[in-house]
């Protein structure tokens, strides 16, 4: 699953138009993607990026970086083998395909606006 595109509030991955946060799985794509608390990130806000077990969360904080990852959440995933890298999404996207090119086992969760 590759980004094509990111703007303000939209992400185009594999021809699909997605105008709500998402988590991009190998295989698929959850849309809708609603945290616990709007513009934090906590452990119980990825329960199926756990169950996957990834090499690598990418997470894109918002065009402007403003949704947060609780360092709760880094520590936790660290200990489970996961490593958790967070950045403003468009950087996040492009971070996310290049790992995707590299044949990393990645999952990208992106907020798409502020």
């Amino acid at each position: 699953m590759r980004i094509e595109s990111y703007s303000f509030g939209l992400m185009v991955v594999e021809g699909r138009r997605y105008e709500q946060d998402l988590i991009i799985f190998p295989d698929r794509v959850k849309t809708n993607w609603w945290r616990k608390q709007g513009h934090s990130v906590c452990i119980e806000d990825l329960k199926e990026v756990r169950e996957y077990k990834p090499e690598i969360l990418i997470v894109g904080t918002g065009a402007y970086g403003l949704m947060q990852v609780e360092p709760s959440l880094k520590r936790e995933l660290k200990n489970e083998g996961i490593e958790v890298i967070a950045w403003p999404t468009k950087e996040a996207s492009e971070i996310f395909n290049k790992y995707i090119q590299e044949k990393r086992r990645v999952i990208g969760a992106f907020h798409l606006t502020c």
